[in-house]
């Protein structure tokens, strides 16, 4: 049974960068993105360790051995009965390849698959993907001082509503913990998408309008929500479960570097000459 949803945004992009309406487009990580993904992933695989021994357990195969003259065999007991072996975890991406190279970034060092879901991608941003804020309130300045003012604006230009955005989301993870609960062991689902997906996901299934709330802020690149299933047996079907509720956990925490230097623009070894600094709006 999931017990644990994490949402995991992705790294620094060239339109993050640069302030396009990346949305939709398949826009990887620049060297940025990839160094906050790799500070990220190194805390949060410390602190979910037990998943690396979760799927030794389970994958007998995947321990290493040493060669023929070793005096002992690496012994997989230890493994199968350690506590952690009684956790699962699943972790699913978006399928764009910003959110791919963030999930592989964690997974890869606990030795767990990634599995990509449409589902979880960006909102769209219609005819206004791959455009500049500027270049946006040229094309209309009324419309854009509408999504300006709330983000909720756009949509005669096809951008997808905050509500339409948290419903897609919030279906999406319903799915995924309703196919988590079909095994017993207690479980953690690691979602790796993009900042309007999690926000607008995580207000729906708080009971909250996206379009309207502001109890939640923006998410940081490669920084990390969690939130817990609230569960209930139904009296209609003995013994199942249900999530009645969420309760929020931990919103937009980054690794413990992300608090001692320039997160947005990273270290300056790598910036080249030319490279932009990020700046707040």
């Amino acid at each position: 049974m999931i017990d644990e949803v994490v949402f995991l945004r992705h790294g620094r992009t060239s339109y993050n960068l640069a302030r396009r309406m990346q949305g939709q487009i398949d826009v990887p990580l620049d060297i940025i993105g990839q160094w906050q993904v790799d500070q990220s992933a190194l805390e949060l695989a410390s602190a979910y360790y037990w998943a690396k021994v979760s799927r030794l357990a389970r994958n007998p195969e995947r321990l290493a051995q040493p060669g023929p003259q070793a005096a002992e065999r690496s012994e997989i007991e230890e493994y199968r009965q350690a506590p952690a072996a009684g956790r699962t975890m699943r972790v699913v991406a978006s399928d764009l390849f910003r959110a791919q190279q963030t999930a592989h970034a964690f997974a890869d060092i606990l030795g767990l698959p990634v599995t990509c879901d449409t589902r979880l991608r960006e909102r769209s941003f219609g005819r206004w993907e791959g455009l500049t804020r500027a270049e946006i309130m040229q094309m209309d300045a009324v419309a854009y001082e509408e999504w300006r003012t709330n983000y909720s604006g756009g949509q005669r230009y096809g951008v997808e509503s905050l509500g339409a955005l948290g419903r897609r989301g919030a279906a999406a993870i319903e799915d995924l913990i309703e196919q988590g609960n079909e095994q017993q062991e207690s479980g953690t689902l690691v979602i790796v998408g993009h900042g309007s997906w999690i926000i607008a996901t995580i207000h729906t299934l708080l009971g909250e309008d996206p379009e309207t709330s502001q109890s939640l802020d923006s998410v940081r690149n490669a920084f990390w929500s969690r939130m817990a299933p609230q569960y209930a047996v139904s009296s209609h079907d003995a013994g199942h479960t249900a999530a009645i509720s969420w309760r929020l956990e931990e919103f937009n925490h980054g690794p413990a570097i992300a608090s001692r230097m320039d997160w947005e623009n990273g270290p300056a070894e790598l910036r080249g000459p030319h490279m932009k600094l990020w700046q707040a709006l």
